[in-house]
Order: C-alpha cells, then structure tokens, then sequence
C-alpha cells in the first residue's frame, strides 16, 4: 500500500490514471499526449512508477505496447478502510468465445493483475473449485469437467444457473480461458457471451493473477459491470488465499 499511496501522490500520475479510467489500453504515444509539457521519457518513468505499484499493467500486442488501468490495489485500500461504510458495487466478470485457432490475439479490453501471497496450486484451486468460488465470487458455484469445450456454470445459492458458457482452452496450473454468458439481467444476456482469460504465474515467490477481458464494447453494460464487479472478485479470491476469509457481502 505504501508504493500505491506514493504512486498517487503526484498530479501527473494521477492524469494518467484518469486517461487510462477514460479510455483503457493507450499506448505510450497516445498517453504522452496528455502529458504535452513532458517529454516521453518523463512519461515513461511515471508509468513504470504506477506500473511498480501494480495500478497499470501493460500488454504487448505487435510492437504495441499497451496501458491498462488496474483497479486492484485500490479495491484493497477500500476494503481495509471504507468497505464498512460503502455498498460493493454489483457487477461481475464476462468474455467472448476465442477467435480462430492460431489468429493473432487483439489488445484485451481490459486487464486485472493482482499478486497474491499463496501459491499457484492454492490460486488455481480458488479459481476452479465450486467450494471456493462461493466464498468470494458473488455466492456462486463453478462447475465443469474443465476439458476444452465442454460447459461451465457458475450457480447461484438457489439453484438458478446465473451464468454460463464453455470451456475454450485450459493449461492445468498456468491459463483457463472460456466463454462467459451472463443470465442474471436480460440487458447483458442480450449482449451475449463474451471471452476472459485467466492466467496464473509465479512472481518471485508470490503468485501473480492477471484476468483478461477480450473483444467487449466500452460502451456496453458488459464492461460496466465487469470493471465495476471485478475489483470486488479480484480482491475477494486474494483475500480468501492469503487468510482463508470468504467476502460476507
């Protein structure tokens, strides 16, 4: 928390933040037109100041090189202080059926990266089993067999199936990538499925969780809800890991 509050502390960064919270996935050129008075190389070094604080995470796509606001850390500092005194806003995690076999994958739309003091079989476990999802991925239950295209569902306490959708390709331990249809609101089973991408990684001793979200409108309900939600599951499943404490909410 003490690099995320010293990364926040100078107005530039904060720009960034904010170009990055307007539109996700800039390159470096394209931010340092935020940034007019400074040089690209004092862009540059801001970003990898924010980027040390785990507020942006960046994917290579070509000899692109893309900036994604990470909401993550903040989500902690707000659980540890203000979660009391603030309703979790209601959202969850949606992504589309992967493109071709072995066509050149787009920029996601957005990127979630955590680290997490557990290791890869405990985060991987958290991720695929129905007994740890209910702990912190809004109460509900994943189910499936795992092997490429066969189903997953993820079911609410009452039995009602609240989102589903197929398994597009899974790497025991390392990357889960599926289909997500969601059906709670007719506003984003209208909007169909949508493709995310988990993938899991050892990070000097630490567990590093990045989530990605493919091929979504920023302008649809889906990327509202999934930026708004995904924060609280992120930080729900680091928790559960690290302390073996399910969210209440």
């Amino acid at each position: 928390m003490d690099e995320v509050f010293r990364a926040i502390n100078d107005p530039s960064r904060r720009r960034l933040l904010d170009a990055l919270f307007e539109e996700d996935g800039q390159t470096l050129g394209r931010l340092c037109t935020h940034l007019p008075t400074m040089t690209r190389y004092g862009v540059m070094n801001h970003l990898r100041v924010l980027e040390g604080a785990g507020l942006v995470t960046t994917r290579k796509v070509g000899r692109s090189k893309h900036h994604y606001l990470n909401p993550v850390p903040i989500r902690l500092i707000h659980d540890r202080w203000i979660s009391k005194y603030a309703e979790i806003t209601v959202g969850t995690m949606t992504a589309i059926k992967a493109a071709i076999e072995g066509e050149a994958m787009a920029a996601p739309s957005h990127v979630y990266t955590t680290y997490i003091a557990g290791s890869i079989a405990d985060v991987w476990r958290a991720i695929t089993d129905g007994d740890q999802t209910v702990k912190y991925f809004y109460k509900t239950r994943v189910e499936s067999t795992w092997e490429p295209g066969s189903p997953i569902r993820y079911v609410g306490e009452d039995g009602s199936i609240v989102a589903d959708g197929e398994i597009i390709a899974y790497e025991h331990e390392a990357r889960l990538e599926i289909s997500f249809h969601a059906r709670w609101d007719p506003e984003l089973e209208a909007e169909g499925p949508v493709r995310e991408v988990w993938i899991v990684g050892d990070a000097d001793g630490t567990t590093m969780l990045s989530v990605e979200m493919h091929d979504v409108d920023p302008a649809s309900k889906t990327y509202s809800d999934f930026t708004g939600g995904f924060p609280y599951i992120v930080a729900g499943l680091k928790t559960l890991v690290e302390t073996g404490a399910a969210m209440t909410a």
